[in-house]
């Protein structure tokens, strides 16, 4: 999809196109659209990155808490995002063991007690060995770093999604 096809669609079909850019934040994507036109896809993802950096820290917050577990329930019990889905599964954590699985609910949720908000890990950049490493590394963070982290990973997440709807090579971030 090109830039113009973009700048073309009416708001419904807009939002239903870019509302999970970012994780089940449809209201991000509806304000987007009122930006057009946009020049390209840099642009375009200035605009949603933008959006998430004028908000104050609770609703920055509310976008981290709007990501699923990473191999959590939603992908046991196959509700995820059709996105989410496609990048945990490309991670591998799909297909995680028992003991594996168990290891990423015990870190999850340390997380999420101390962090109040899930785990945000751009999947698709990573793979299965990495990601407990990961969450143990950052379990060990300060708040205000952690968050600073957790939403440069939304972006990155972001990103990618965007390239893939406008069908261009993400760039290396």
């Amino acid at each position: 999809m090109d830039i113009e096809k973009v700048n073309s669609m009416d708001f419904g079909e807009f939002v239903d196109v870019f509302g999970n850019v970012i994780e089940r934040c449809p209201l991000i994507a509806a304000a987007v659209w009122s930006q057009r036109p946009f020049s390209n896809l840099e642009d375009l993802e200035k605009h949603f990155f933008d959006f998430i950096d004028a908000l104050p820290q609770s609703g920055r917050e509310g976008i981290l808490r709007c990501h699923p577990d990473l191999a959590g329930r939603e992908l046991q019990q196959g509700t995820l995002s059709a996105e989410s889905r496609r990048e945990q599964s490309g991670a591998g954590l799909a297909s995680l063991d028992a003991d594996e699985r168990l290891r990423l609910a015990e870190l999850n949720a340390q997380y999420r007690a101390r962090f109040g908000f899930p785990f945000v890990l751009a999947a698709r950049r990573s793979h299965r060995a990495a990601v407990p490493r990961e969450l143990a590394r950052r379990l060990r963070c300060p708040p205000a770093q952690e968050l600073r982290t957790a939403l440069a990973e939304v972006k990155k997440i972001g990103h990618l999604r965007l390239a893939d709807l406008l069908g261009t090579p993400p760039a290396r971030l």
